[in-house]
């Protein structure tokens, strides 16, 4: 039996659709696991039931995380959030850190996990956070556009066994300041925390760049996607009551 990784939705409000990159589903099922898309709901039985359908749960990039949840005023005009996805993902965030159910971030998954635990938000980076660094690129984004520097003593650098590494960047939301059930694992070279993680959990953990895009021609990519699916899977045989 293949680990179930719960994935969240991405949103189009204007549409009223709810759609995916595909990205996130062949990264998960390279690394072996079976990706489930999660349906729009601030239901918190059907989410209590749904995660317990779930061996991990990626929480993925999209929308502003709404500055409503780390307690600050909105920047007019520079924020773009959906409500009831940043609901969603708050309760569900919660449900699987007290079940011990591992959890990947990726690009508004770390802003969205960073603001739910405690941590605050740069709304936007060219006018909070000016830099040279490139961290909105143009297409193709399978392409790495700066450098990151792995911390040592990291689950991160135990994984990757690399110092710096090249990444690709698509975001002007970034976390401002880290919550304080996180440590970081890596930092973009203007200070950015570009990857972190919640020392004793079983696996939380959550990066700024986009491996869904670059999986396929980066190594790193992969392997991160592969210890996430490890993850869920030593925790598969664990009874959901006894999560």
């Amino acid at each position: 039996m293949k680990p179930v990784i719960g994935v969240m939705p991405l949103v189009d409000e204007e549409r009223q659709s709810l759609w995916m990159l595909p990205g996130y589903l062949e990264g998960i099922r390279q690394a072996g696991g079976l990706p489930l898309i999660l349906p729009l709901t601030t239901d918190l039985d059907e989410l209590e039931q749904l995660l317990g359908l779930c061996d991990g749960l990626l929480f993925t990039g999209g929308q502003d995380v709404s500055p409503a949840l780390y307690h600050e005023s909105e920047l007019e005009g520079l924020v773009q959030s959906c409500t009831p996805r940043d609901r969603m993902e708050q309760a569900a965030l919660a449900m699987a850190l007290r079940q011990g159910i591992p959890v990947l971030g990726i690009c508004r998954g770390l802003q969205l996990i960073n603001a739910a635990l405690g941590g605050t938000l740069y709304q936007d980076l060219p006018a909070q956070h000016p830099s040279e660094i490139v961290h909105k690129q143009q297409p193709p984004y399978d392409v790495p556009v700066h450098p990151v520097q792995v911390l040592k003593a990291t689950p991160l650098a135990a994984l990757l066994q690399v110092e710096n590494l090249q990444v690709n960047s698509y975001h002007h939301q970034a976390v401002k300041t880290l919550a304080p059930p996180l440590q970081p694992m890596a930092l973009s070279p203007d200070g950015l925390i570009e990857a972190a993680y919640a020392p004793g959990k079983p696996f939380v953990w959550a990066v700024q760049w986009h491996p869904e895009f670059s999986y396929p021609v980066d190594p790193a990519s992969r392997a991160i996607f592969a210890a996430f699916v490890t993850a869920a899977g030593n925790v598969r045989v664990i009874p959901l009551a006894m999560r």
